[in-house]
This record gives C-alpha cells, sequence and structure tokens, in this order.
C-alpha cells in the first residue's frame, strides 16, 4: 500500500459510496444535569452508505490523499483549514470496500493528513461522524480524539428517532 496525494484535476467532482456496519448506536438524551450518551445495540446488524464527491466545492482550499494497492484506490483522506477559528476540518476519511478495513489503511491516511494539518499551523483536527457509526468513533478515539460537541437535529427532524446524531470529535495539534 502506498499513500500519495491526490491530483485534483483527475478526481474534483467525481463521486463514491461511503458505506459501514454498525451493531449499535449511541443514545443522546437531555438528563438533569446536562446529557448523557448510552451505547444501545440494535436488534440486527445494520449496514448505511452515503453518496459524496471528492474536492467538494464548499472545502477551502482541501488537502487530500489516497491509499492504493498499484493503481487501486483503496482508501481516502480529505480536509482543509478553517481560517476562521484556526481548525483544520477532516471533511472525509474512508476505506472504500470492507474487504481492506482493519489493516491499517485507515491508521496510515489519518497519520497522513495529520502531519497535513500540523504543517498547515492548525491548532486542532476536528470531523463529523455520526452516532450510529460506532466504529468511526471506535477509530477515531483510538487516534486521539474527544467528542467536543453534537447536533440533535444536525440531518433532520428526526435524527434522534433514526439514530443518527451528528457528533463532533476534535484533537488538540499545538
Amino acid at each position: 500500500m502506498e499513500i500519495r496525494p491526490l491530483d485534483r484535476e483527475i478526481y474534483a467532482g467525481k463521486t463514491f459510496t461511503a458505506c459501514y456496519r454498525t451493531n449499535g448506536y449511541y443514545e443522546i438524551r437531555p438528563s438533569e444535569t446536562g446529557f448523557q450518551m448510552d451505547y444501545v445495540p440494535f436488534a440486527e446488524p445494520t449496514e448505511r452508505s452515503f453518496d459524496d464527491v471528492f474536492f467538494g466545492e464548499w472545502l477551502e482550499d482541501p488537502i487530500a490523499f489516497g491509499a492504493f494497492e498499484g493503481d487501486k484506490l483503496i482508501g481516502y483522506v480529505e480536509g482543509s483549514i478553517e481560517g476562521w477559528n484556526n481548525r483544520f476540518r477532516l471533511s472525509n476519511i474512508c476505506v472504500l470496500d470492507f474487504s481492506e478495513r482493519s489493516r491499517g489503511v485507515g491508521t496510515a491516511l489519518m497519520k497522513t493528513i495529520e502531519q497535513a494539518a500540523e504543517n498547515t499551523g492548525a491548532r486542532m483536527l476536528i470531523l463529523e461522524t455520526q452516532s450510529c457509526n460506532e466504529n468511526a468513533i471506535a477509530f477515531y478515539k483510538k487516534n486521539g480524539f474527544e467528542i467536543v460537541g453534537f447536533d440533535l437535529y444536525a440531518y433532520s427532524n428526526d435524527d434522534p428517532e433514526r439514530h443518527e446524531v451528528r457528533i463532533e470529535m476534535g484533537k488538540k495539534l499545538h
């Protein structure tokens, strides 16, 4: 496997599908002292997916890297500096094929983008995940991220009922 920068000329605007499997979700609910977060297993394992685009137009001068086996793209990471608060937003990290997961691809991509973020002078890495993406949450925690916030209704008015609450995770760089 080789990690190398992705060429914006080649990849910009191309779409990909990200998918994950999950056995449960983190339920976030109000409590007397603020909020409480508890893990709840699903009755059956669930697979979720969404379509996205490389080098999204909404990103400020994005940086992206791919993990390649020969010429085959097996993983992808992308981020950009948020100039207004000097944080580096990791907008995508994805190992595209289930068979390539748990082989160190995601860790190699994370180390590469973290170094790129440090090189920009950003004070923090920040990312978004969903309360039902338990494997991603565990991966981010393993890589030094902590939960820094959440939005109960980021995607729809039914996010808590759909068990898909937006969670923000961050890692201080400096």
